[in-house]
């Protein structure tokens, strides 16, 4: 579900669960080990990855629908930890876009300290409430963070998807490029950070996120997402979705 490569000090963490990339217990557990793997390796930077045409499609709501409470719980502290480990990770993480990122591909994406995306047809955002899911508040918090709190509410709310050109005028992705560019891109942007002192360019990252970091480990948002999950009106949309997937 996850290969990673080394790319000098630089370890790229690539997603292959087809079709999609979509996130499951066992490949959240994945990114999570793999992240703590290449720090402990000595990467000085990572790079997350998926495969050109789809980075991450969000959560596998087929699969997750019907699991009972536990296993939603556990879901959810996978999904939020593994956002949590990229946002405070003690080197730079870069994330290659090269195609769509919706919802959990997104917040993934959103936790990373820098976005390379694909210019064309693809798209990204947090649409969690097009299928009827609340959006958490560390998610809508590191969202404006990103874009500033108008937009992000704006945006949220709406469950709205975007081009990456849009989302890269909004300042939700740093850069965009062809899609064959995205990861080199994505490593000549830390090799550019590998070349500050270290100390002091870890430092100041860290701590130009300080608030976002805070909010991520005070969060009850694990919880409040479970409690949504359940709710009659989250049920009869995932319901919906899994029904239109299988058209």
């Amino acid at each position: 579900m996850l290969h990673t490569f080394a790319h000098g000090d630089v370890v790229e963490m690539r997603i292959d669960r087809p079709p999609a990339n979509a996130l499951n217990h066992e490949l959240l557990e994945a990114v999570i080990a793999a992240i703590d793997d290449a720090v402990a390796g000595g990467a000085r930077a990572l790079v997350l990855a998926g495969r050109e045409g789809m980075f991450c499609a969000g959560i596998d709501v087929p699969e997750l629908l019907g699991q009972d409470r536990a296993s939603i719980e556990r879901f959810w502290g996978l999904l939020f930890g593994a956002a949590r480990a990229l946002a405070s990770c003690p080197v730079p993480v870069a994330a290659a876009l090269a195609g769509h990122s919706p919802a959990g591909g997104a917040v993934l994406a959103a936790h990373c300290d820098y976005r390379v995306a694909a210019d064309g047809n693809f798209k990204i955002g947090f649409n969690e409430v097009a299928v009827g899911l609340p959006l958490p508040t560390t998610i809508m918090q590191v969202f404006a963070d990103l874009v500033g709190s108008r937009t992000a509410r704006r945006y949220g709310s709406e469950g709205r998807m975007m081009k990456m050109q849009e989302a890269l005028e909004i300042g939700l992705v740093d850069e965009v490029a062809p899609a064959e560019r995205v990861l080199p891109q994505a490593l000549e942007y830390l090799e550019s950070l590998l070349a500050l002192p270290p100390v002091a360019m870890n430092r100041t990252r860290r701590v130009g996120k300080a608030h976002v970091l805070a909010a991520l480990e005070s969060s009850d948002d694990v919880a409040r997402t479970v409690d949504a999950w359940f709710s009659d009106e989250t049920q009869r949309e995932m319901d919906a979705l899994v029904a239109s997937l299988k058209k």
